[in-house]
């Protein structure tokens, strides 16, 4: 029954942030170019309280570099 409730919240932000603050659009370009913008700015930019005030991205960087650093003897 959910199981969309998290792709609807972001959808929702979208909308909110994007769509109807910056509308009218003059074409789809500008509608495109403008999604492309706020999902850079999601994933790259916007920092985030839970993960110590950094972009999800720099998080998932530092999660893999973790996952290959090499094991330290005690």
């Amino acid at each position: 029954m959910f199981a969309t409730s998290p792709a609807e919240t972001i959808n929702g932000l979208y909308k909110a942030e994007v769509i109807h603050r910056r509308g009218p659009w003059r074409n789809f370009e500008a509608v495109e170019f403008a999604t492309l913008e706020w999902v850079d700015w999601f994933n790259n930019r916007r920092l985030l309280e839970p993960i110590g005030n950094i972009p999800p991205a720099e998080a998932e960087e530092r999660y893999y570099a973790m996952l290959d650093a090499p094991a330290m003897a005690a």
